[in-house]
């Protein structure tokens, strides 16, 4: 990176975190830190929760999902429009009129203080998971850039966060995402523009998309129902409506962001336009991960997108076999390169024997590189056992790197450091909310001043900002990371929504069913996981019809 991208990188940073502490001096209680007031309009609510969601591993790995799988993964987001409506209508009012702080309390007027403890409890534990994993995807931008030491980056990169979030609480986060989020969406439009400028003057927009079609990257729909696979248009209808109607229901980073609406119609605003933006942006985001794919056909691409580990393959022992497969994936990119060409001539002149020749050229030619990345990850893996080995993630920084103008790379890090700030932050605020409120004055100190808990909500928050640093620590392993923090999500948010959609629709199941429901049905969502039953998505529903179905056998058999 030059200068030039260090100043911009840095100036947008800073902007980011004065803007809001400054917005957001005078939060002295309890319900300005927590809930901003509830002062919020809808516009700040919606962007808001759309920031909480849209963390660096949305910016970073999200276009290295498209680049490797294409454009399929936007079928985890087609539930979510209906997932806000029906939150709009049900959830929004419900939370507004009981003036509560986090979700978890409706649980106990409604059930018991078990029922409360045991749902908090899991929320806390996924998401203090969760956020690790936020935590280390820009703490990859760092080690990659610089070549620090992965585990300094992560305390760097949480530590950062911890500073406008305890100094300025919900208010804070709220202003930041409004930045964030406008940065984000220019510079990502920017990065995707330019992509397609780069391509050969004779392939325009159109072209690469014909481009990606025929090499299986526009694979938008996928109509089949297979409980087996992870993206198709049923798991993300069904799959996907239980696992959004679960996050953006019961999760209090979610939750806090439309509690701080200054009214019901506002928080519902707020919702419905998450609702209306979310798929779009993803699937832009998602494109231009399949247009980095689309340059790389025309253009030579690494063997590897993880620089640091072919660096240090390079000074190894397996230095050698390193460079035979590098001379391999020479050719097979030559080979693509000229199999595109042919692709490109047939396309214009519609000769479609000719389509499907180069075609089939550029699925065999794809097979044969990924065999050969296969052999360099086997080799980094037997140089550097510890390695990250899974270069989903690397694809888009590694692009940007090497191939746009210097000034944009400063944006768009400062773009990916940014959305990881907002949610990281929300992360942060919710995780000491549930503790504070859920946990330590319900069950520890249940009589004492404003000012006592607001000073525990910060200690919570900074006690909880070292747990998320700590697990980052080991999220090295866990490949693409957008499909790792879903797969973590789907383990908890079933169970939990199961547990809110008794106490919402089923009146006549009391807290003792529901509790030992929630515990079994947990354990099982687990047990099919790791047995690998059904496609991760699917946990969402199994989870949720499972505490349902076990409530009401246990009140009808044990608990009458």
């Amino acid at each position: 990176m030059s200068v030039l991208d260090w100043s911009v990188l840095a100036l947008t940073l800073l902007g980011i975190i004065v803007y809001g502490v400054v917005r957001s001096r005078g939060s002295h209680s309890m319900d300005d830190y927590l809930l901003a007031g509830q002062s919020l309009p809808w516009y700040h609510v919606g962007l808001s929760v759309m920031a909480t969601q849209a963390s660096a591993i949305t910016f970073l790995s999200a276009p290295g999902q498209g680049f490797a799988d294409g454009m399929r993964f936007v079928q985890f987001y087609f539930g979510l429009p209906l997932a806000m409506v029906v939150l709009s209508v049900t959830f929004v009012p419900i939370f507004h009129k009981l003036k509560i702080f986090t979700a978890y309390e409706f649980l106990e007027s409604r059930f018991d203080v078990r029922v409360r403890t045991l749902t908090s409890g899991l929320f806390l534990l996924q998401r203090g998971l969760s956020t690790g994993l936020s935590i280390y995807a820009p703490a990859i931008i760092l080690s990659t850039i610089l070549g620090w030491n992965i585990y300094w980056t992560n305390l760097l990169m949480g530590g950062i966060v911890l500073v406008y979030t305890v100094t300025g609480g919900t208010r804070a986060i709220s202003y930041t995402h409004l930045q964030q989020m406008a940065i984000v969406t220019f510079a990502m439009a920017v990065a995707g523009y330019l992509t397609v400028k780069m391509l050969p003057e004779s392939v325009g927009f159109v072209d690469a998309l014909h481009v990606a079609g025929k090499a299986g990257r526009m694979n938008l729909i996928d109509l089949n129902f297979d409980p087996n696979s992870r993206y198709n248009l049923w798991s993300g209808l069904i799959g996907g409506f239980f696992l959004q109607l679960s996050y953006f229901g019961t999760d209090q980073s979610q939750v806090a962001r439309y509690l701080t609406g200054e009214s019901i119609s506002q928080s519902r605003l707020g919702l419905l336009m998450n609702g209306l933006l979310k798929v779009p942006m993803q699937f832009l985001i998602l494109l231009v991960g399949v247009l980095v794919f689309v340059f790389y056909q025309f253009n030579p691409s690494p063997t590897f997108f993880n620089k640091q580990e072919t660096e240090r393959l390079k000074q190894s022992p397996y230095a050698r076999e390193y460079q035979l497969a590098e001379i391999k994936h020479q050719n097979l990119v030559t080979q693509r390169q000229r199999a595109v060409i042919d692709m490109q001539a047939a396309l214009k002149t519609n000769d479609e024997a000719g389509q499907e020749a180069a075609g089939t050229i550029l699925r065999e030619t794809d097979d044969a590189l990924k065999a050969v990345k296969t052999d360099v990850t086997k080799l980094i893996q037997k140089n550097n056992p510890s390695a990250d080995t899974n270069d989903v993630n690397y694809v888009f920084l590694r692009f940007v790197l090497d191939y746009l103008p210097h000034g944009l790379i400063g944006l768009l890090i400062a773009v990916i450091f940014s959305a990881s700030m907002g949610s990281i932050a929300s992360a942060y605020n919710s995780l000491a909310s549930t503790t504070v409120i859920d946990v330590y004055k319900r069950l520890i100190r249940r009589e004492g001043s404003d000012q006592h808990y607001l000073d525990v909500s910060r200690w919570a928050t900074i006690g909880w900002g070292i747990f998320c640093i700590i697990v980052a620590q080991f999220a090295t392993q866990l490949g693409s990371m957008i499909e790792a923090v879903n797969i973590l999500g789907s383990l908890f948010y079933g169970v939990i929504l199961g547990v809110f959609v008794v106490a919402f629709y089923v009146r006549s199941i009391g807290g003792r069913a529901t509790f030992w429901a929630a515990i079994v049905s947990e354990v099982l969502v687990v047990a099919s996981w790791y047995w690998e039953l059904t496609a991760f998505l699917w946990l969402n529903v199994i989870g949720c019809l499972l505490v349902v179905g076990i409530a009401w056998v246990l009140q009808r058999a044990v608990y009458r």
